[in-house]
């Protein structure tokens, strides 16, 4: 990487701003950088811990638990005024419960693509990166471009855009290019592609097992269209992708399943030689068990930046990674100059974005977007089946309501959130009783069972399935199905697989997302009061022929 290459896609830079990369450069010490090579986590707005990001010093973070746009954007000026580079201040907008605080609540990608209507994405990303503009936020770990081909998989599930390809392009790229026309860099994720293998690589390395022909025809033109549209950035996950390794070491053994973050083969001869990328590549988190189940940390995380990543993507003993970073450049496993190469794509990105003059933050219309979101979430909800035509619903017919609730999963909460929906119900004048794991309650005083489940993309959770014996309580209950007797509708507001464990039930619904937005939604749309989206951007039967009947 050269001060040169900052006039090419996708930067863009003219001479002025590239003098400001190379001011920028060097008024760096040694050891800021190093330390500018890391994004931390901050959380919330403890003092002690924005005392700490002062005297780090990184290039980069990612905030959780942020207060009102205001007072976050006060705090991204007061670290940038301590720090010698202004930083690049990153989240991942995904809509739904990956929203920033006090942002208008947004369907996820997979409820975009359910709708598949692109000027709708182009409008929620829209408002998404101007709300995150005006909370300080100029980088997005988003969109996902993983295909939800394998259904077991929680960890696609609802981040991304669905299983066609096409559609997930359309949609993809769209939020991208949008992202970006706002002043937000995206990270496209998670390279080399996710989706056909139905594990978490929060817990092990996963495996991209397609050949390099069904990778080029599916995961190789996303990245592709994503390049020549000019995305700024990628993250190289923690994915293996075993048939590109061969193909240049037929003997590789066991490095074919190196994850691709510190892999220089899949960083640098796929991604930038091959497919032609000149942006920044940051890593996936790095403490997740994808990357800490291969080797131990003093290894990989100088291997990070070797393999080609110009990011380091979180840490949980700061002083520590720089000590393995100092230890691998004393050792030339790293070198000074690929850290140089990595600081000038990262200071190409801060000059591309604007970061070297004064910002303007966006004026937000928080009823105008509010009144967007609860408009859009009315098209989503998808009737998947209704073969005993049990809906619309209404008071006369199935006044009495047995709710079976698996709650509202969220894993960044010990506890999970109650449905909203049970009392949304008696408002409209239903009788609504909620079972409890105590309750000995019989199905057949009742006109209308209704299961809720809210589990949207669960990190560390292996698998999402219907538990069964979770939701009814005991052993018995487990396994009785009251369907043939009482009108039954299940609803996913979330994992749209769930006909996988209830492939009889007669009516189900795939809501995507767990908002009280989206229940407001699906309460109208069973009250006959909006139609239903009958689009599915997955197969719900999980090739499973009976469960359409």
């Amino acid at each position: 990487m050269t001060f040169d290459d900052l006039a090419k896609p996708p930067y863009n830079l003219d001479s002025q701003r590239i003098g400001w990369v190379k001011d920028a450069l060097s008024r760096l010490s040694d050891d800021d950088r190093l330390s500018q090579l890391f994004n931390l986590v901050l959380f919330g707005n403890d003092p002690g811990e924005v005392e700490r990001i002062k005297n780090f010093r990184p290039g980069s973070i990612t905030r959780f638990g942020g207060a009102d746009a205001t007072t976050e954007r006060a705090l991204i000026a007061m670290l940038n005024k301590a720090l010698p580079v202004p930083l690049l201040v990153s989240a991942d907008l995904e809509g739904s419960r990956l929203s920033l605080a006090g942002a208008a609540e947004m369907p996820n990608p997979l409820g975009l693509a359910a709708l598949d209507d692109v000027e709708a994405t182009e409008e929620v990303s829209s408002i998404m990166a101007q709300e995150a503009r005006a909370a300080g936020i100029n980088w997005s770990f988003t969109p996902v471009l993983d295909i939800n081909a394998a259904f077991r998989s929680s960890i696609v599930a609802t981040r991304g855009f669905g299983s066609d390809i096409e559609t997930i392009e359309r949609h993809a790229i769209k939020q991208m290019e949008v992202f970006q026309r706002h002043g937000v860099a995206s990270a496209v994720k998670h390279w080399p592609g996710e989706g056909f293998d139905d594990r978490d690589q929060h817990l092990l390395t996963t495996v991209n097992p397609l050949d390099l022909k069904s990778w080029e025809e599916s995961f190789g033109r996303l990245y592709r269209r994503a390049i020549d549209s000019g995305v700024l950035s990628v993250m190289s996950a923690h994915i293996a992708f075993p048939a590109f390794i061969r193909s240049l070491v037929p003997d590789a053994g066991l490095e074919a399943y190196r994850p691709a973050s510190i892999s220089r083969l899949l960083n640098e001869d796929l991604l930038r030689k091959r497919l032609g990328f000149n942006g920044v590549i940051v890593s996936d988190a790095t403490p997740m068990a994808g990357l800490g189940s291969w080797s131990k940390r003093s290894e990989h995380l100088p291997e990070i930046i070797a393999s080609g990543c110009d990011v380091i993507l979180f840490s949980d003993d700061w002083e520590a990674d720089i000590g393995y970073l100092k230890a691998a450049l004393a050792d030339g496993r790293l070198t000074a100059a690929r850290i140089e190469d990595a600081l000038i794509r990262q200071l190409g990105l801060k000059a591309a974005l604007g970061l070297d003059r004064p910002q303007t933050a966006p004026t937000i219309d928080k009823a105008s977007n509010n009144a967007f979101g609860e408009a859009l979430a009315r098209r989503i909800p998808t009737l998947v089946k209704d073969v005993t035509e049990t809906l619309p619903l209404n008071v006369r017919d199935h006044r009495r309501v047995l709710v079976f609730s698996g709650d509202i999963v969220i894993p960044f909460l010990r506890e999970p959130l109650q449905f909203a929906l049970p009392d949304m119900l008696r408002q409209e004048g239903f009788e609504v009783t909620v079972h409890t794991p105590d309750s000995d309650l019989d199905p057949r005083n009742f006109d209308l069972v209704l299961y809720l489940l809210g589990d949207e993309t669960l990190l560390t959770r292996g698998r999402v399935f219907l538990d069964w014996l979770k939701l009814t309580g005991s052993f018995g209950n487990a396994m009785h199905r009251s369907w043939h007797e009482v009108p039954t509708v299940m609803i996913s507001f979330g994992y749209p697989y769930l006909l996988y464990d209830a492939p009889r039930v007669p009516t189900y619904i795939n809501a995507y997302s767990t908002t009280e937005t989206m229940q407001r939604a699906v309460v109208d749309a069973l009250m006959g009061r909006v139609p239903w989206n009958r689009n599915n951007p997955v197969d719900p039967f999980c090739g499973l022929d009976d469960a359409r009947f």
